[in-house]
């Protein structure tokens, strides 16, 4: 298979459009074009990663962190990425990062450290806000059937666990064909009245260009009439950080220690213990100051993130208990979550986990 071809693959079951506006991820370098002899998936793509692509002779490499975050001006080996591309470059190696797209997937990063901490009923926690549209279509009624068949294909009408959904109303449209007009009904200067169809689906809005597209293809007339609309409902099934509640209630010290089991930790960084039971647990991998608020407006007890700062803690005001455990650790279970779908995709060639701890972030203890 051709590095393009297993993009593909990856950005059905991850798209890149759900990524967040400020990331980078994608085909970072590399040939499209290029045959596949083995996948080495890690957290990040450092240049001691790349010699072990080369030693295993792995020429793609699926990483969690885009080891080009901003743009490069120059590629001269001066630090660590240029250093890292240039290897990879040189050795034909491609490099393909998926970070927030795998953040904001429903059953992404924070999905699974929910489920290593036991907990049920997730649901996202700052779900993606402006993401979705609406299309209403018209069309003889005796073509609708068709018409929304090719609509669904193109991906409108799937909303979390449902797709296929749609709403429709008929009436009685109407329209004169003006001179130079190629009517599939009816004739120039005559005005027509047709048994039709009003079809409504919801889409993500990504997928615009392509249903629009699918919706032309299929339709019987000229001039199809149309309205599409940008929706203020939130993304329930895509967003950053989730929540979930333990199947019994634990102290705040009992949870934390369990943490520390979880997530093989020494130390967690936290802000005032409260003499409360913890029950609803919010969690988000990586930098999670940005879901403070938004877990506390969804009732935590606790919120599990990294990198919150010495102001940071001062927020919790009481209310919730905030833990740092590292942002490393948190986003840990990344790689065994790529390999679990590269491994099961791809059986013909090698897919393969770094042995390389990238973690730069070291305790003296």
């Amino acid at each position: 298979m051709k590095v393009k071809e297993i993009i593909s693959i990856t950005e059905k079951q991850w798209p890149v459009q759900q990524a967040e506006d400020f990331d980078n991820v994608g085909l970072l370098c590399g040939n499209p074009e290029r045959e596949v002899s083995g996948i080495l998936v890690c957290h990040d793509a450092l240049e001691e990663v790349v010699d072990e692509a080369i030693e295993k002779g792995c020429n793609l490499i699926i990483c969690f962190h885009p080891i080009i975050f901003s743009g490069l001006k120059s590629l001269t080996g001066r630090n660590y990425v240029e250093r890292s591309v240039i290897k990879a470059l040189e050795n034909k190696i491609a490099i393909y990062a998926i970070h927030t797209a795998l953040d904001n997937d429903l059953f992404g990063v924070n999905y699974r450290i929910g489920k290593e901490l036991g907990l049920e009923n997730m649901r996202i926690l700052m779900p993606k806000q402006k993401q979705l549209s609406y299309l209403t279509v018209y069309v003889p009624a005796e073509n609708a059937n068709e018409l929304e068949q090719a609509i669904f294909d193109a991906g409108a009408g799937h909303i979390g666990f449902y797709d296929q959904c749609r709403f429709k109303t008929e009436g009685e449209g109407s329209f004169r064909p003006l001179e130079g007009a190629n009517p599939k009904i009816g004739n120039v200067a005559t005005r027509e009245y047709v048994e039709e169809a009003q079809l409504s689906f919801v889409f993500e809005s990504y997928k615009k260009n392509k249903i629009l597209a699918a919706m032309r293809a299929a339709h019987p007339y000229e001039e199809v009439a149309y309205q599409v609309y940008n929706l203020d409902n939130d993304n329930q099934y895509e967003g950053l950080g989730q929540y979930g509640e333990l199947k019994e209630e634990m102290n705040a010290e009992a949870f934390l220690n369990l943490v520390k089991e979880k997530f093989a930790l020494k130390v967690i960084r936290h802000s005032n213990m409260l003499d409360k039971k913890i029950k609803r647990i919010g969690v988000l991998g990586g930098s999670g100051a940005s879901g403070i608020k938004a877990a506390i407006g969804a009732g935590c007890d606790i919120y599990l993130s990294g990198d919150f700062k010495y102001h940071d803690f001062f927020m919790a005001e009481n209310r919730i208990i905030l833990a740092d455990i590292g942002h490393f650790e948190s986003e840990q279970f990344v790689v065994q979550q790529l390999y679990e779908f590269f491994s099961e995709k791809f059986t013909k060639f090698a897919v393969l986990k770094t042995n390389i701890k990238t973690n730069p972030v070291n305790y003296f203890l």
